[in-house]
């Protein structure tokens, strides 16, 4: 991991794209800032998003780009059209979806960094099974939830 003492850039168009439940642009990552943080943007299309999901050890910022979403966090429900901010502590059952009527944009910060390397990790496998996505989440402090209760 490098030291952090030197304003790191994304310029407009910059970043590396890893397909994996979508496409997914990591534009800054937890090596480029000491480990601080972690950024990304999301094209979700519509009526798309994950599954309730919790991060162990990073809060979760959002930013709508584009696009009409819903978010819930420990069983509240909003929505945010372009423009809106939602910040989502660790530990909270979690999910959005696109909820427009086109593809979404989402900027994603995570903090501290890491869970970026997510989805390059998933995109590295060919097909990989359910089992084997929620195996890659482990190791980025990621855990689904597909228990109803705990979801609400």
């Amino acid at each position: 991991m490098t030291t952090f003492n030197q304003a790191v850039l994304s310029p407009a168009g910059a970043g590396h794209e890893a397909m994996a439940f979508g496409r997914h642009i990591i534009r800054i990552t937890a090596d480029q800032t000491g480990g601080s943080l972690g950024c990304f943007e999301a094209e979700v299309p519509a009526g798309e998003g994950p599954p309730f999901h919790v991060h162990e050890k990073e809060d979760e910022f959002f930013r709508v780009l584009q696009g009409h979403f819903a978010f819930w966090c420990n069983g509240t429900r909003v929505e945010l059209t372009e423009g809106g901010l939602v910040m989502v502590p660790r530990g909270a059952v979690h999910r959005f979806q696109n909820i427009g009527d086109s593809i979404g944009h989402l900027m994603v910060v995570v903090t501290p960094g890491g869970f970026e390397g997510f989805f390059p990790a998933v995109a590295s496998e060919d097909a990989p099974s359910v089992d084997r996505i929620c195996q890659i989440g482990e190791r980025f402090n990621l855990r689904f939830v597909f228990d109803a209760a705990e979801a609400a």
